[in-house]
């Protein structure tokens, strides 16, 4: 499977269990694979024939400054869901990086890693037809999945 990876995805956002982590905001850094068939793309030099890795980023950025979320694992989760709204990517791998966190010793970073695939989660804008599963489909549009979320 082919991969498309985005690094270093940095926003702020009010995420943490800590009641001052409610109101005060923070950064946090998005890392992510997209697992999907590129050879199309490749033949092609065609966007329509891939994924638009812009409106992705865009999306990672809306989830990290939007609805306020406890856990990092919550926060990953809902990127996840994201990113697998748009058809043509069929696993993904989600680290989110919270290099500040309120931890009382010395650290470089805390992150957490989740990896989800079409098989292991019920996105409702998957399609579910016979002559779709097993293969990811192209979005109508690059925008799709955004809308959606």
């Amino acid at each position: 499977m082919d991969q498309i990876r985005l690094t270093g995805i940095r926003a702020t956002g009010k995420h943490g269990v800590l009641d001052f982590e409610h109101e005060r905001a923070q950064t946090f850094v998005v890392d992510a694979t997209l697992f999907l068939d590129l050879a199309a793309a490749g033949r092609s030099d065609d966007l329509n024939d891939t994924v638009d890795y812009g409106a992705i980023a865009k999306g990672i950025v809306a989830i990290i400054e939007g609805e306020h979320v406890d856990l990092i694992e919550k926060l990953a989760n809902r990127i996840v869901g994201m990113i697998l709204g748009f058809p043509a990517v069929c696993r993904t791998q989600v680290t989110v990086h919270k290099p500040n966190a309120p931890i009382t010793v010395p650290f470089d970073d805390v992150s957490v890693t989740v990896e989800r695939s079409r098989e292991t989660v019920d996105s409702p804008s998957r399609e579910r037809s016979s002559e779709h599963m097993g293969r990811c489909i192209m979005p109508s549009s690059p925008w799709e999945a955004i809308r959606a979320m």
